[in-house]
C-alpha cells in the first residue's frame, strides 16, 4: 500500500489549482513555482534544500525541452532566410492552381497546411501558406472564416496534436508518462488524424451553404504577388528545401529514425539551410546577417516554451524518474502515488479513465497553450495506466491530442495558434473558435472511442 505523506497531498492541492486556474483562463506559472516551493519545503523541511530544488525544477525541463526549442527556432530562421529571396513564393506557388473552386480551396488548404506544420510547426507554416494562399482561396470564393477554420483545425489541430515529423509534443508526453517515444508517435498519430479528419468533415459539412453561397472574393490580404525577377539562389533554395525535407522524410521512416534522433536531423538540415541562403540572400553581409537570423528564431522559439517550463518543472517534481534529479535520491513520484492511491480505492475502468484524461487534456489547454498540459496529462496516464493495466502510451496520447486540440489551439480563443489564424484570415478570433466548437468536439469525441478500442 502506498503511503500518502504530507508532501503528496501539497503536490494533489497545487495541481488542482493549476486545472482550476487554467479552467478560470487564468495564468498557472505563478501557482507551478510557488508548488514547487511548497512541495520541496514540506519534503526537505530546509528552507536551504527547498531553493535548490526550485532551481533544479527549471533546470531539468529546461534541459528536457531545449532540443525542441532549437529545432522550431532553425526551422523559423530558415523560413525567414527564404523569406528575404522570396523563396518562400516560390515553394508555394505551384499549388495555387490547384485553388480555383470554394470545395476544392477548402479541402487543398488544409491539406497543405497540414503538411507545412509538420515540417515547419503550425505558426510559421500560417504565416507561410495563410498568407499567401487564403487570399487566393477566397478570390475563388471561399469564405475567410471557412478558410480560416479548414487551416486552424488541420494545422494547429491536427498536425500539431500528432507532431509526427519535429516530436516535440509526443517528447513532451512520452518522458512524463514513461514509455517509449515510438509508441506516443503511433498512438498519437492515429488518433490525431482520427479527430482532425472526422473534426474537418463535420466541419464541411456544417459550412456547405457558406461555401456554396460563396465569399465576398475580397481578403483582409492582398493576395501575394511575384517579384519581377528571382535569383537563382532563391530558385534552388525553393526546390531543395522541399525535396531534401521530402528525402529526409521518407529516409526517417525507412530507417526508422526517431526522437532525438529526428530532432537532430531535422535541425541540422535546417542549420545547413540557414547557410547557405544567408549566403545567397545576403551576400557579403551574411556573417552579420545569419545571427540575426537565428536570435529570431530563438526569440520565437522562447516565446513558445518559455512559460512551459515551470509549469514541466512542477509537474517533473511528481514524476518518479524526475523527482530524485529535483528533490533528491530517494524522491518519490508523488503523482504516480497518488494515481496508485485512487486506483486502489476507486473502481475504475478504462472508458470512464481515457474520458478523463482527455477532458483533462481538454482543461489544460485552456490556458491558449496546448504543450504546458503534455507534463500533467502524461503523468496521469502513468499514474492511472500502469496499475490499472491500461496501455499507457494510448491514453497519454489521447491526453496530449486533447490538450493540443484546445490549446495549440482551436478551441481558446486567446491561444497563439488562433489568433494567428485569425489574423491571416481577417477574422475574429472568437468567432472562428465558435465555429470550431462543434466539429472538434466531434472529433476528440471520436478520437476517445478509438483510444478506448487501443487500449
Amino acid at each position: 500500500m502506498v503511503q500518502i505523506t504530507l508532501s503528496h497531498w501539497v503536490f494533489l492541492i497545487v495541481m488542482l489549482a493549476v486545472i482550476v486556474a487554467m479552467i478560470m483562463r487564468r495564468g498557472v506559472v505563478l501557482i507551478a513555482v510557488i508548488g514547487v516551493f511548497f512541495v520541496a519545503l514540506s519534503y526537505h523541511k530546509n528552507l536551504v534544500a527547498t531553493i535548490q530544488s526550485m532551481f533544479n525544477a527549471f533546470m531539468e525541463a529546461g534541459i528536457d525541452l531545449f532540443d525542441i526549442m532549437l529545432v522550431i527556432a532553425l526551422m523559423v530562421a530558415m523560413l525567414k532566410t527564404m523569406e528575404k529571396m522570396g523563396a518562400d513564393y516560390l515553394m508555394v506557388a505551384p499549388i495555387k492552381k490547384a485553388l480555383n473552386k470554394p470545395t476544392v480551396a477548402f479541402f487543398t488548404l488544409g491539406i497543405i497546411m497540414y503538411l507545412a506544420a509538420l515540417f515547419f510547426w503550425p505558426t510559421p507554416a500560417t504565416a507561410l501558406v495563410g498568407t499567401i494562399l487564403i487570399p487566393v482561396a477566397v478570390k475563388a470564393g471561399l469564405p475567410a472564416i471557412v478558410a480560416a477554420m479548414s487551416v486552424n483545425i488541420l494545422g494547429h489541430g491536427m498536425a500539431l496534436s500528432g507532431d509526427l515529423i519535429i516530436q516535440g509534443a509526443p517528447a513532451i508526453t512520452s518522458s512524463n508518462a514513461e514509455v517509449p517515444i515510438e509508441s506516443v508517435l503511433i498512438k498519437g498519430g492515429i488518433l490525431s488524424v482520427t479527430a482532425g479528419l472526422v473534426a474537418i468533415l463535420v466541419a464541411f459539412l456544417m459550412v456547405r451553404k457558406e461555401i456554396a453561397k460563396g465569399g465576398s472574393g475580397e481578403s483582409v490580404l492582398a493576395e501575394a504577388q511575384p517579384r519581377e525577377s528571382y535569383t537563382r539562389g532563391a530558385r534552388f533554395m525553393a526546390i531543395a528545401v522541399p525535396i531534401t525535407y521530402l528525402a529526409l522524410l521518407i529516409y526517417m521512416i525507412i530507417s526508422k529514425t526517431r526522437g532525438g534522433a529526428a530532432t537532430a536531423l531535422l535541425g541540422g538540415t535546417a542549420a545547413i539551410f540557414i547557410t547557405l541562403g544567408s549566403i545567397l540572400a545576403y551576400g557579403d553581409k551574411a556573417l552579420e546577417s545569419s545571427g540575426d537570423l537565428i536570435r529570431d528564431g530563438l526569440m520565437f522559439a522562447i516565446k513558445i516554451f518559455a512559460v512551459v517550463i515551470p509549469i514541466a518543472g512542477f509537474f517533473f517534481t511528481g514524476a518518479p524518474s524526475m523527482a530524485p534529479k529535483i528533490l533528491g535520491e530517494g524522491a518519490p513520484g508523488f503523482l504516480f502515488d497518488l494515481g496508485n492511491a485512487f486506483a486502489n480505492i476507486m473502481p475504475l475502468s478504462k472508458i470512464p479513465v481515457a474520458i478523463g484524461v482527455m477532458i483533462t487534456g481538454i482543461i489544460t489547454g485552456l490556458d491558449g497553450s496546448g504543450f504546458s498540459g503534455l507534463p500533467l496529462v502524461g503523468s496521469l496516464a502513468n499514474a492511472l495506466g500502469t496499475p490499472l493495466g491500461i496501455d499507457v502510451a494510448a491514453l497519454a496520447s489521447l491526453g496530449q491530442v486533447g490538450a493540443v486540440f484546445s490549446g495549440g489551439g482551436t478551441l481558446t480563443a486567446w491561444a497563439f495558434g488562433l489568433v494567428a489564424v485569425a489574423g491571416v484570415s481577417g477574422v475574429s478570433p472568437l468567432e472562428l473558435a465558435r465555429k470550431n466548437f462543434i466539429p472538434v468536439a466531434c472529433g476528440l469525441v471520436a478520437a476517445t472511442i478509438v483510444g478506448i478500442m487501443m487500449m
